[in-house]
């Protein structure tokens, strides 16, 4: 059952949640009717003080507890970096799990973290997560929980993510500005809000261009991964009429697809220009290199541990929690894989046009 906070004795009295703090503490400036009428409905909704706000008060705050989908993952590991580097800097220490991209995985995870005492929650939802209601119990119990890079906005919580739509418009800008009007776009998974932002992002390119949006065109990571890559392109190529180029959800998407296209005998980027997000250093080391949306992950894990660092103190204080929304900007890095001369986009057109 859900326990009661003091928002609901706030609710339930027609008064404000200072107000009930202060009762509960005994200030001397609350009437007595008011502290009576206080501890009565905190007795009946069964009210029991807020831990976090207790164990601060008494200074045993020290554990905050981090959920990321993946920890080999070039992109979270630099999100890690960021969160830790502003822990130690106020002496916290980050217990670190992972969900492996399943949301059963971290429904449990974020229970034994509630049960660990952590002070508060950093979590990035797993690509199968729709109900964030683990979530909203951990907040429910006096845990703050701060999302970031993939998100839920049924959830009322702080975030940090990045302008994945504007990313995406650039990125797709990029392609149809050399002429290249046949754009693929291998997006992510359904639920994620950043898979969703980028393709808006994509048909918003394609439609400010006078570009129809063509949905064979598109195709749908599951698990984002190389081998999906690589498949959808194929597919894509094999098209009666088939894309002159292709922005993908991740570079370990674009690294997939860049495979494909020389297996299937086609030139990068005169035949098949690839632009993928997030810029790992795969993405510049390949042949040839694949030009990439920058996501700062190093700045976002730092925004986030520091919205979190807000948030934990509000809830020491017994004040309310004013949910803040950080959006970072991109960076369009182009390399060699998107990068089409004027008269080989003619070519290449003429060529895949006859389904050569």
């Amino acid at each position: 059952m859900k326990r009661a906070t003091l928002r609901d004795i706030a609710q339930a009295l027609g008064i404000t949640v200072a107000t009930v703090s202060r009762a509960l503490k005994g200030y001397p400036d609350i009437s007595s009717d008011t502290k009576a009428r206080v501890l009565d409905t905190a007795q009946r909704l069964h009210y029991t003080p807020n831990p976090l706000a207790v164990k601060l008060r008494q200074q045993h705050f020290s554990v905050v507890g981090m959920i990321i989908p993946e920890t080999v993952h070039p992109f979270f590991s630099s999100v890690v970096s960021g969160v830790i580097d502003v822990a130690d800097r106020h002496d916290y220490q980050v217990m670190l799990t992972q969900s492996n991209e399943s949301m059963q995985k971290e429904q449990r995870q974020a229970r034994m973290l509630q049960a660990a005492g952590v002070d508060g929650l950093l979590v990035c939802l797993s690509n199968e997560t729709v109900a964030v209601d683990h979530l909203r119990a951990a907040q429910d119990w006096g845990t703050p929980v701060v999302q970031f890079d993939k998100i839920s906005r049924e959830l009322a919580s702080s975030y940090v993510v990045v302008n994945d739509f504007q990313g995406a418009f650039d990125a797709t800008i990029h392609l149809l500005s050399q002429g290249l009007t046949r754009v693929a776009h291998i997006r992510g998974p359904e639920h994620p809000d950043n898979a969703k932002q980028r393709l808006a992002g994509y048909r918003a390119a394609l439609a400010q261009a006078g570009v129809p949006f063509r949905p064979e065109y598109v195709r749908q990571c599951q698990h984002v991964t190389q081998e999906e890559g690589y498949r959808f392109t194929r597919e894509l190529l094999a098209l009666p009429e088939p894309p002159q180029a292709v922005f993908t959800i991740t570079d370990l998407v674009a690294v997939g697809a860049l495979l494909a296209a020389k297996d299937a005998g086609r030139r990068v980027p005169q035949d098949l220009a690839i632009i993928g997000f997030s810029d790992w250093h795969v993405a510049s080391v390949m042949d040839p290199p694949i030009s990439s949306v920058y996501q700062p992950g190093f700045e976002m894990g730092r925004q986030a541990m520091h919205l979190l660092l807000r948030e934990m103190h509000l809830v020491q204080h017994d004040e309310p929690v004013e949910h803040q929304a950080v959006v970072l900007d991109t960076d369009l890095r182009i390399r060699q894989s998107s990068v089409v001369a004027a008269e080989e986009v003619q070519v290449a057109g003429v060529l895949q046009g006859t389904g050569s």
